[in-house]
């Protein structure tokens, strides 16, 4: 009855922990992949104020014009550099199907990163791709050489995500430059998701974009004005993609909701920066808790995740134990290969924090379940 198609593509992971913290009283939740904060009251105000003055027809395909102009002038101005042409989206997953349905054809290889978001290689088999991982273990970072190794024929686009959901590596200026070249040389177009830009936590955030044009760009507003339920996102990038994806877009989404880009508007002049200061100090206590406690733990340097190690076990084996005591977090093997590490997210309130480094350290003292 069903294509094949649907069984390249397996049920996700952490929707299964999302479920199982239903059924758990009182669950120390550090599995949640989105903020902790409430959406700010200017763009709550702007939504509704949309709403309730009748502004809730379709926009254009490609979104309202001003929102389009207030994203690209902003984002130029964070890269250096101007853009060719936007599209908004529903956000960054619309973004990447759209643009895996333009650019990805029967036996295109696209180089993933392992780990990955959970979408990647799913995405790129079911529009015919293949996926091609390539290693960050054990640091998270970008080694030019070993992904250029990689490369064949049939090697047709790169992704590139930093900050990087689940390990919160953010990548450095020469790594970027590197990674640039080797597309250039070797005529790879890179998709670079930076949904996570705004929490980057030990310096200024740094764009694949503006160390190539042969890119486009991902970001929204999902994580930065906790708008993760309004779905909303943008692309930047070449032109003549950005026009491939709108015109899918007309017979997909149609266009990003519109409430929604009315509230975005009023976002774009919200200051998030605190948000971000927050989410460092609690960088610092997950991963100093972590570390005072034995566990091999590389410190992120953005987004609001850390991708400790299995201290004994596979990662499912130690997460159905920690499970067990209430703690839900998600195995690292959703987002990678490997079966050695989990991640936890810790945009939650300090008591959960506080209360999951009790877990942990009773899980690291026992070593295995009895």
């Amino acid at each position: 009855m069903f294509t094949l198609r649907t069984k390249l593509i397996d049920s996700s992971g952490i929707r299964k922990i999302f479920d199982l913290a239903k059924s758990i009283e009182n669950p120390i939740n550090l599995s949640i992949g989105e903020p902790h904060f409430d959406v700010p009251r200017e763009v709550q105000e702007a939504a509704i104020d949309a709403i309730r003055s009748g502004r809730n027809t379709y926009t254009l395909t490609q979104g309202l014009p001003e929102l389009n102009e207030k994203v690209m002038a902003s984002l130029a101005e964070q890269v250096g550099r101007p853009f060719e042409s936007s599209l908004i989206t529903s956000g960054v997953s619309g973004g990447l199907v759209l643009a895996f349905m333009a650019l990805v054809e029967e036996g295109d290889e696209v180089l993933c990163p392992d780990p990955y978001f959970v979408m990647y290689k799913h995405l790129v088999r079911l529009f015919g791709g293949r996926p091609v991982f390539y290693d960050t273990y054990p640091d998270f970072r970008l080694r030019g050489e070993e992904i250029e190794a990689l490369i064949t024929p049939r090697t047709k686009i790169m992704i590139v995500s930093s900050p990087s959901n689940p390990t919160g590596a953010v990548h450095s200026k020469d790594e970027l430059k590197e990674i640039a070249r080797i597309a250039r040389k070797h005529n790879i177009f890179i998709i670079s998701d930076e949904i996570y830009a705004l929490f980057t936590y030990d310096g200024p955030h740094l764009s694949m974009a503006t160390f190539t044009d042969d890119c486009l760009l991902l970001g929204g507003f999902s994580k930065s004005h906790s708008l993760t339920g309004w779905r909303l996102g943008y692309a930047l990038g070449p032109k003549e993609l950005i026009e491939e994806m709108t015109k899918l877009q007309q017979f997909t989404f149609v266009c990003a909701p519109s409430f929604a880009q009315e509230g975005a508007l009023a976002a774009m002049e919200v200051d998030t920066s605190d948000r971000r200061d927050d989410y460092r100090r609690k960088r610092d206590f997950i991963y100093d808790g972590l570390r005072d406690l034995g566990y091999r733990v590389e410190k992120p340097g953005g987004a609001f995740y850390i991708f400790p190690e299995v201290p004994w076990g596979t990662d499912e084996e130690f997460v159905a134990e920690a499970i067990r005591q209430k703690l839900l977090i998600i195995p690292g093997s959703i987002f990678s290969e490997r079966k050695t590490h989990f991640r936890i997210s810790y945009a939650v309130e300090d008591e959960t924090l506080q209360r999951g480094l009790e877990v942990f350290e009773r899980l690291f003292k026992n070593r295995r379940p009895s």
